[in-house]
């Protein structure tokens, strides 16, 4: 599992937690990803670290997550994508073993075992998998043959070039042969040099999916994440996970008086507060007349007496002063304090 990227596009989320550690919908991103794993039969993880490994090792340091073994491969200096797998199954042991790359901070429901099938029908050195999106010019595009062979591998393109709209999903089913496409001593991208390479080996396959897939690497995505999962959760169980009796009720409430919202834990929220399609993490308190709107409010955190915060994450204890505005995206990092009156539009503070 690749989680050893900086997160510096989620500033200042990322300041002092490591992006894999994000919570989503009120748990960390690593153990979603772990337990999707489980679902498919994987009972050993190795994660390749790179950013505030200390953290990682001190959140688990039974070296589990759930039933999940836990080994830590930890970079002394960067290595890329492809530098980042080959260091890992390196310090594995892979050995002639068939192994799956998944990356740390992609949520989704993509079906590993299928993939793990589909690789060895078609006999290659690696297999992705592919998810459809709107937007394909901030990822990495795949056009693939009737049977699922790679015939182009473009990195970002503009979305007026790009062949199709299926991108990489960010989960890899590689043959230890692989490892031996992985030059030493340098940085090495898997999408911008490896990738490529075996498109042109023709050694290079994918299977598509439009199974529920979320990459979560930017503010907005992290919203759109914590979100859909906790819809998800919603759905499945008839209330977010994790709640008593009384919560459940208090949600049950809100929606009949057509105030929308979803709680984990805890949380204080005023009857006469407006909590619409958003989700609000343990322990946050939101006062008389205040406004949560297509929000994320992490554990802790306090929204003041007549103070709104629309379209925007709030990190944890994060307090915003009564008639206070905080939207267009904004994102406060740890203990930010938003003055009475202040108005904030797409800010991001601290500055990283």
């Amino acid at each position: 599992m690749l989680v050893g990227g900086e997160g510096t596009r989620l500033r200042p989320l990322t300041l002092f937690t490591p992006k894999t550690l994000l919570p989503v919908a009120g748990r960390p991103v690593i153990e979603r990803v772990v337990e999707h794993l489980a679902q498919h039969g994987v009972d050993e993880v190795v994660l390749s670290l790179g950013y505030k490994p200390d953290a990682l090792l001190a959140a688990y340091p039974d070296g589990r997550c759930g039933d999940v073994r836990l080994h830590y491969a930890i970079e002394s200096t960067p290595l890329d994508t492809a530098g980042a797998i080959a260091f890992a199954a390196e310090e594995a042991g892979i050995g002639d073993e068939t192994f799956v790359v998944v990356n740390g901070g992609v949520l989704t429901e993509i079906n590993v075992t299928d993939l793990v099938r589909f690789h060895r029908a078609r006999g290659g050195i690696a297999s992705i998998a592919l998810t459809p999106v709107e937007d394909p010019s901030r990822f990495g595009v795949v056009a693939v043959d009737a049977r699922g062979r790679v015939e182009a591998f473009v990195e970002k393109p503009p979305a007026a070039e790009a062949p199709s709209n299926m991108i990489n999903a960010g989960i890899y089913v590689l043959e230890p042969a692989f490892l031996e496409r992985v030059p030493s001593g340098r940085l090495v991208s898997v999408e911008r040099e490896v990738f490529p390479a075996l498109v042109e080996a023709r050694l290079l396959y994918a299977l598509g999916s439009d199974a529920l897939w979320t990459d979560m690497g930017t503010p907005e995505k992290y919203l759109e994440a914590n979100l859909a999962w906790a819809r998800r959760e919603q759905s499945l169980t008839g209330a977010p996970a994790g709640l008593t009796p009384e919560e459940v009720a208090e949600v049950a409430a809100r929606l009949a008086d057509g105030r929308p919202g979803v709680f984990d834990g805890p949380s204080g929220a005023h009857p006469d507060a407006t909590i619409a399609n958003s989700f609000l993490h343990a322990d946050v308190r939101v006062e008389e007349g205040a406004q949560v709107r297509d929000a994320v409010v992490l554990e802790g955190g306090y929204v003041r007496a007549g103070a709104t915060v629309r379209n925007s994450v709030l990190g944890p204890y994060v307090v915003v002063g009564s008639g206070a505005v905080v939207d267009d995206l904004s994102v406060l990092g740890d203990g930010w304090q938003v003055a009475a009156g202040a108005v904030l539009s797409g800010a991001r503070l601290p500055a990283a």
